[in-house]
């Protein structure tokens, strides 16, 4: 047989579900929206490319502008980020690469001052989940959850791959190892259970468009921009929600939202969020308990 054919062409996770015909899905104390803010805290490798904001420079090794660039968001964006996140009461869920725990150990010093979560986010952002052997991903994955674990003092239950990047089989291993929920996965907005071979996994709402990254990169969007973006999609949400509980993801990356010119306008967005009652303000590991506990389990 050939590779290609061996290649599945349909996922088996999950059947389809349309979110009108699924019974009403309520928060603790009649919240309408859940709203879990991702923090993406990576570190880069020196030899090869990675995001940019020139182009010019991408095939250069080492590419100094854009590295420096990417640099900045562990040295001054995070602590920017992290004062107006305790501002606004809310704690993060770090999707966190593993090399952090190396390179920038007083991130994680500050991180567990806050009371943050830490997900698993692969070993590095150079570093993508595909081209790996099953053996060679399933050490990837034990070693990152490891790091972490030794590093906060508390395994991750919750994954974000470099890129949503995954192979055919990393759903099984993330749950062999003890992962309890993903967030790859951008087509709700609600939780679901996802199909493996072994154990469960839950699929937690995460967003490719409430994301800095498709904001200022992509789209070419200002800080205003955003911040309208990301009040708009709340307001959409709060209102769904009045009929059935949503999840709101706003991911985020230290080297892009950190910069004064746009945290300005995301403070002001957090202010309109937090100032509505009928909202959770959760970690992932708190959406996904409250989910097993009063759906899933029914």
């Amino acid at each position: 047989m050939s590779q290609t054919a061996a290649v599945p062409q349909k996922h088996g996770r999950f059947p389809y579900s349309a979110i009108v015909d699924r019974p009403p899905l309520r928060w603790p104390h009649g919240a309408r929206v859940a709203v879990w803010v991702i923090p993406n805290i990576e570190h880069f490798l020196f030899d090869r490319p990675g995001a940019a904001i020139v182009p010019a420079t991408t095939a250069f090794v080492p590419d100094v502008l854009n590295y420096s660039w990417r640099d900045y968001g562990v040295r001054v964006g995070i602590w920017r980020l992290m004062e107006v996140m305790e501002r606004h009461g809310i704690r993060g869920t770090a999707a966190l690469n593993a090399d952090v725990v190396r390179h920038y150990p007083r991130i994680l010093e500050a991180g567990k001052a806050l009371g943050w979560e830490w997900m698993g986010h692969g070993t590095n952002n150079s570093t993508m989940i595909n081209a790996q052997s099953e053996e060679e991903e399933r050490h990837l994955v034990t070693t990152v959850l490891d790091t972490i674990t030794e590093a906060t003092g508390t395994r991750p239950r919750g994954w974000l791959s470099p890129g949503l990047s995954e192979t055919h089989r990393t759903l099984d291993l993330l749950a062999e190892a003890g992962v309890g929920y993903v967030a790859n996965w951008v087509n709700d907005e609600q939780p679901y259970p996802m199909h493996v071979r072994n154990g469960s996994m839950l699929s937690l709402p995460y967003s490719a468009e409430i994301n800095d990254y498709a904001a200022f990169i992509e789209r070419g969007q200002t800080g205003e921009d955003f911040a309208r973006t990301i009040r708009d999609q709340f307001d959409g949400l709060y209102e769904d929600g009045a009929v059935t509980g949503r999840v709101m993801a706003i991911a985020l990356h230290p080297f892009l939202i950190g910069h004064p010119h746009r945290m300005r306008a995301f403070d002001s967005a957090l202010a309109h969020i937090t100032a509505r009652q009928e909202v959770w303000l959760a970690t992932g590991s708190e959406i996904a308990d409250w989910y097993v506990q009063h759906r899933q389990a029914r």
